[in-house]
């Protein structure tokens, strides 16, 4: 393998010859016979783009602005737990290397460093992304902890109140350490003990209009595949809904989220706006989750392997590869702005 990494592909291949087994597969696993994970990249294989020639690309203009928020590009940098299992400084390392790469990181519930230690070495934007508590108390005070530390967006997983068969992670589960969450003020082993803390199994519709009877920022619903809970998030208020299938990390054979991506679109019809995770790892596959009705993406995996391989410099530059990529399909498409960029450009 390459010490110089040029492309997202390569940074997964480095870190797997540096991440211990434990933190491998708790990174790079899905659930039960990991469909879905093989699916969620292998779906973009199928969509085709449509090009324009002729098209004067001399500038191409990659700037987004998301529930208020200016921002230079649509990559943002997906919740995901336990960075400590990649580098010491955890997501604290992960927040400077998003700040460098002007991405969105949205910090876990789960993270090894407190919302208020990220927020203090971020440079962008931070959002927060809850795991409801059946503990209303302990709900409020996260939310607002979150709020206090200045993060400008909430995004509450809803699509992971029980947990499906993990066979890789419980096949090292012996071999996994414990790990310190001080969100949650627990220790805990990454994907195991963990997955029964924090995550209720009663939230309701109800409960969400309780969360945003106080928060103070857009509330966005993360795990919506089916376009009627999409529809119903549109209806409840929220300020946006992620098209997510926890990475194929949630119930296996679920759709690849560029697949459900689509039809939830069009059942929003634009009242709010769509993001969606999972394969991304293409400029191109970008610029079809755009096509399909995405205002903006989310990356997970790919960025923790930059930040195991090298630090915040490796989450920058996983973010600046794949932004290059994308404003060269965009110019190579024909379309020079973000807005310009709709199903038309689908083959």
């Amino acid at each position: 393998m390459a010490p110089n990494p040029i492309c997202l592909s390569d940074y997964q291949a480095l870190a797997r010859e540096r991440f211990a087994k434990p933190a491998w597969e708790f990174c790079n696993s899905g659930s039960a016979d990991e469909f879905t994970v093989r699916w969620n990249q292998k779906a973009f294989g199928r969509i085709r783009i449509k090009p324009r020639v002729m098209v004067d690309v001399s500038r191409i203009d990659t700037r987004i602005t998301l529930l208020g928020q200016a921002l230079p590009h649509p990559i943002l940098l997906a919740p995901i737990s336990s960075h400590l299992l990649a580098h010491p400084q955890a997501e604290v390392e992960t927040a400077r290397g998003a700040g460098a790469a002007g991405a969105v990181l949205v910090a876990s519930t789960f993270s090894n460093r407190s919302i208020e230690e990220i927020a203090a070495a971020a440079t962008g934007s931070l959002w927060f992304q809850l795991y409801v508590e059946d503990d209303r108390g302990k709900t409020r005070e996260l939310i607002q902890r979150a709020e206090a530390a200045g993060c400008r967006a909430l995004c509450i997983t809803v699509d992971l109140s029980w947990k499906y068969a993990r066979d890789r992670e419980d096949r090292v589960a012996d071999q996994t350490p414990l790990l310190y969450y001080p969100n949650l003020n627990v220790t805990s082993q990454p994907g195991t003990s963990s997955r029964n803390i924090g995550r209720s199994r009663t939230f309701s519709w109800r409960d969400l209009e309780w969360i945003r009877s106080f928060a103070k920022t857009p509330v966005l619903l993360k795990g919506i595949l089916n376009p009627d809970d999409a529809d119903e998030a549109a209806k409840s208020g929220v300020g946006g809904v992620i098209v997510s299938n926890h990475g194929g990390r949630g119930l296996d054979t679920l759709p690849a989220t560029i697949d459900a991506l689509p039809a939830v679109a069009d059942k929003i019809a634009g009242r709010i706006p769509v993001l969606v995770d999972g394969g991304i790892r293409r400029g191109t596959d970008v610029l079809k989750c755009l096509a399909g009705g995405a205002s903006a993406v989310l990356i997970g995996r790919p960025y923790l392997y930059g930040l195991g391989v090298a630090g915040a410099d490796g989450v920058r530059h996983v973010v600046d590869i794949l932004r290059t990529e994308f404003e060269a399909a965009m110019a190579l498409a024909g379309r020079t702005t973000v807005g310009a960029i709709d199903r038309s450009a689908l083959w």
